[in-house]
């Protein structure tokens, strides 16, 4: 908008001529100060129908970011966290990721443009040229800053533009939720979900190797055998989820070996069943000694006595490891009898 289109009584009476003000240098002072140039009035300054319009700017810009914000959130709690979309041109992104950071990403700008525009077109830019001066501030110093500061906030318009204010402090209120719903996961949401896995009372027990279910038979005294859930499949989803909690190890052992009664009554022929992860970090256990019925996380060195509950005799691991109770079916085949009786690998705070 040029000053033709401005209303006459809305330009300024006269030009500042002190921005424009030049020392003249002489040969005492061969680098004088330039000084400032002339100030130029912004269309804002003059015309309020302008005005108004950078302020609905401004607003909108605000409003956008409590919208982005509201998505944030919106976006966290109702899509799913194994969900994935295709982005061209970059490809699959899991789709809640994609989701947080283009709402979060918005939400930001807008408040940081909406910034920007109202100090660029409503806050006043008239340059102040004002001299060093001591790091002390004596009470006068004091005086002109807080003279400054209202000066300040009066040119900042805040209390004259009621609708940028509180659009802005609706912005400024809603953003911090994004960082507290980010939170809700250090709660105890997950439920009871750790504390349960696939095995049920009639599954069966399926070789981790040959993957077909497995009769008394199969497990030799001294071997140790990796086992699975029937109906778990590598080519299932939450596979990796599934596994981590329902990974079994089988070993056999003379009756009369072993120590703990409840390990005995919850096996079969000799046949002891044990969850497969550490209850140190959650690492899979695969070492046995066959003399010593011990069985070795590689990770940590944590050692269990298989023919003694499980019960840990050497390492950093917290607790047993849990034992599944099993059976044989009409058919001959291996089944669980139940779940596990405790979540299975390392101790979590609410666990009872």
């Amino acid at each position: 908008m040029s000053s033709q289109d401005i209303p006459e009584e809305n330009l300024p009476a006269e030009q500042d001529t002190e921005h424009g003000a030049v020392a003249v240098a002489d040969e005492e002072n061969p680098f004088a100060d330039p000084g400032l140039p002339p100030h130029e009035h912004r269309v804002q300054d003059i015309d309020e129908r302008a005005a108004k319009r950078s302020e609905r700017t401004v607003a909108m810009l605000f409003t956008v970011s409590m919208l982005a914000t509201l998505g944030f959130i919106a976006s966290y709690v109702t899509i799913p966290n194994d969900r994935s979309i295709y982005v061209f041109p970059i490809g699959h992104l899991s789709a809640m990721n994609f989701a947080l950071g283009l709402t979060l990403g918005v939400a930001l700008f807008a408040i940081g443009a909406g910034a920007v525009h109202w100090a660029r077109t409503l806050m006043s830019d008239v340059e102040v040229a004002d001299e060093r001066h001591p790091i002390e501030a004596p009470p006068e110093v004091k005086a002109k800053v807080l003279a400054d500061f209202q000066e300040g906030a009066k040119e900042s318009q805040l209390g004259r533009r009621t609708l940028i204010r509180n659009t802005m402090f609706g912005a400024l209120a809603l953003v911090p939720l994004s960082g507290l719903f980010l939170l809700r996961d250090l709660g105890p949401l997950p439920g009871t979900k750790l504390r349960h896995t696939m095995w049920r009372k009639g599954r069966l027990i399926v070789n981790m190797n040959t993957n077909q279910p497995m009769r008394p038979s199969d497990v030799a005294v001294g071997s140790l055998t990796f086992a699975k859930p029937e109906g778990l499949e590598e080519t299932n989803e939450d596979f990796q989820k599934e596994i981590a909690k329902a990974a079994l190890m089988l070993v056999r052992l003379q009756p009369e070996n072993i120590k703990d009664k409840k390990e005995l009554e919850w096996s079969h022929e000799g046949i002891v069943a044990y969850s497969k992860i550490c209850t140190h970090v959650g690492c899979p256990i695969s070492l046995y000694e066959q003399q010593t019925h011990h069985v070795l996380c590689p990770c940590h060195q944590s050692t269990f006595d298989l023919s003694d509950g499980a019960r840990v005799i050497f390492g950093p691991a917290g607790h047993a490891l849990p034992q599944l109770r099993i059976g044989v079916n009409a058919d001959g085949y291996l089944e669980a009898l139940g779940d596990f009786e405790e979540p299975v690998g390392p101790a979590f705070w609410e666990r009872g």
